[in-house]
């Protein structure tokens, strides 16, 4: 205990030392060169559904706060025309030069359900029919509004996705040393994800996706166990797969999850690293029980879900906890499999072989 305890402390202190946290940036634009000036930025629409108490902090929009209702807010995300795939160039001052980093403006924020609503299905509306679907990405620990909105931002740009994401952000303190809090902020926010799946079920999307990074995965997996004990469980059909990267599960309780839900779904992917630091960790807190983003690809095809193994990658600019981002290629793969449904979860091992190509990727397909 006192080894793990000395390891958390040690590993802390030194992603501590290593980085400060840059500025929340949510709103804030550039009076000198405004971020709409910049014809050649890529701009993504992200709708937001929260658990997070709203917050007056410039920038911030949401704090690390629990509410006890979800609010509902959107933003415009601008990636910069000298973006590199994979990298996230995030400003370290404020305000931000559109032209060279990330910006996120016109944040706006819908005091109804139905207000909400018909700005996503205005957003649905501006795509092809074939296009009208949603993203629901699940971020994970240590994440604070704006590390949530530029993730999701930069992942739709490069893999490319043609849907509308909606970013499902949990009440993370956004502080290393707050893994506890983290974990009960996820768990507070479980029922919170069964109603933000409900009021996304509204929309005119004919399919979503639903995509969870980390301790997001946790939550993730745990609304899913909840809804599939009452019966209902993906009924409207249009769920099409669910993609767990790096999830932050303990490989015990990861089982038991597997067994609750229906396993007629057969879309269920987990992204996984054998050399993930941040899941190497966390399995020293959880006192030595594998994590599932960091276990073994064959155990887990057992369980019913098809592993993707990304040790081998090594081109990752955001580190090996976030493969599914940081890597040019393999961001790319993704979006092409969520482009493509369906097919990516009912004949997924062709397309998924064809896309492959020459990665240094391995796929096991669920054995059941």
């Amino acid at each position: 205990m006192m080894t793990s305890i000395r390891f958390l402390a040690l590993f802390l202190f030194l992603t501590i030392s290593a980085c400060t946290r840059p500025p929340e940036l949510i709103g804030v634009d550039n009076l000198e060169i405004p971020t709409r000036s910049v014809v050649e930025a890529t701009k993504h629409k992200v709708f937001i559904v929260t658990t997070r108490e709203d917050t007056e902090v410039v920038g911030a929009l949401f704090s690390e706060l629990r509410a006890d209702e979800l609010g509902l807010a959107s933003v415009e995300v601008s990636v910069p025309p000298t973006h590199v795939p994979g990298a996230l160039e995030r400003p370290k001052t404020l305000p931000p030069d559109p032209r060279t980093e990330f910006a996120v403006i016109d944040p706006a924020t819908y005091i109804s359900e139905s207000a909400f609503l018909s700005s996503l299905n205005t957003e649905l509306r501006s795509r092809s029919a074939a296009q009208r679907e949603l993203l629901l990405f699940v971020h994970g620990y240590n994440m604070t509004t704006s590390d949530a909105i530029l993730q999701v931002g930069q992942f739709v740009e490069d893999s490319g996705f043609k849907g509308v994401p909606v970013l499902f952000t949990w009440a993370s303190a956004g502080q290393l040393s707050r893994y506890v809090y983290d974990l009960n902020s996820a768990l507070i926010a479980r029922p919170f994800l069964i109603d933000a799946s409900e009021i996304l079920s509204q929309s005119i999307a004919t399919e979503y996706h639903v995509f969870a990074h980390s301790m997001g995965g946790f939550l993730t997996m745990e609304a899913i166990v909840d809804v599939a004990q009452k019966g209902q469980f993906n009924r409207t059909g249009r769920l099409q797969n669910v993609v767990l990267a790096s999830p932050d599960i303990d490989i015990d309780l990861f089982r038991s999850q597997m067994s609750e839900i229906d396993t007629t779904f057969d879309s269920f992917f987990v992204l996984l690293s054998k050399d993930d630091a941040a899941l190497t960790a966390s399995r020293r807190i959880a006192g030595g029980v594998p994590r599932v983003g960091a276990s073994d690809a064959e155990e887990l095809s057992d369980l019913g879900v098809t592993a993707i193994d990304l040790s081998q990658v090594q081109d990752s600019r955001t580190g090996s906890h976030s493969k599914f981002s940081g890597s040019p290629e393999v961001v790319q793969l993704i979006g092409k499999g969520l482009n493509t449904a369906p097919g990516y979860g009912s004949r997924r091992q062709t397309v998924l072989d064809q896309i492959l190509g020459d990665l240094p990727v391995r796929v096991v397909t669920a054995s059941n």
